[in-house]
C-alpha cells in the first residue's frame, strides 16, 4: 500500500502562483507513475500532469494542453515527493487537486482508472 498526502492548496489571485506537494508513504517501485488530476464542482476528474520514471531514473513529464507552459511537475526521489508548480493561475484552475500513483509505467496516464493510489485532495481556489 502507498498512502499519498497532498499539501499546498489554498486561495490565490488570478495571475499568481502556487506549489502543490504530494508525498508518498514509502518509495515506490523503480519504474512508477505519479500524476495530478483535478475536479471542479459538477465536472469530471481531469488529468493535469504526470511524471513517469523508468528503472534508470530518467523522468518523463507530460501535461494537459490546458496547463502546458504554466504548470511544471517535478519530483524529489529522496523525499518520495512530487511537486506541481503552478503559475499564471486562472479562475478556471479552481478545483480540488488530487495526487495519484501507480507502481508501474502507466501508458494511458490521463485515465484516472489506471492509478492504484490516490490522495485525499487539496483545494485550489483562484479568485478573479
Amino acid at each position: 500500500q502507498v498512502r499519498l498526502e497532498e499539501s499546498g492548496g489554498g486561495l490565490v489571485q488570478a495571475g499568481g502562483s502556487m506549489r502543490l506537494s504530494c508525498t508518498a508513504s514509502r518509495r515506490t517501485s523503480s519504474s512508477s507513475t505519479m500524476a495530478w488530476f483535478r475536479q471542479a464542482p459538477g465536472k469530471e476528474r481531469e488529468f493535469v500532469a504526470t511524471m513517469r520514471w523508468n528503472k534508470s531514473g530518467t523522468d518523463y513529464p507530460d501535461y494537459a494542453d490546458s496547463v502546458k507552459g504554466r504548470f511544471t511537475i517535478s519530483r524529489d526521489n529522496a523525499k518520495n515527493t512530487v511537486y506541481l508548480q503552478m503559475t499564471k493561475l486562472e479562475p478556471a484552475d479552481t478545483a480540488i487537486y488530487y495526487c495519484a500513483a501507480d507502481e508501474s509505467w502507466v501508458v494511458l496516464y490521463a485515465r484516472p482508472g489506471n492509478y492504484a493510489y490516490w490522495g485525499q485532495g487539496t483545494q485550489v481556489t483562484v479568485s478573479s
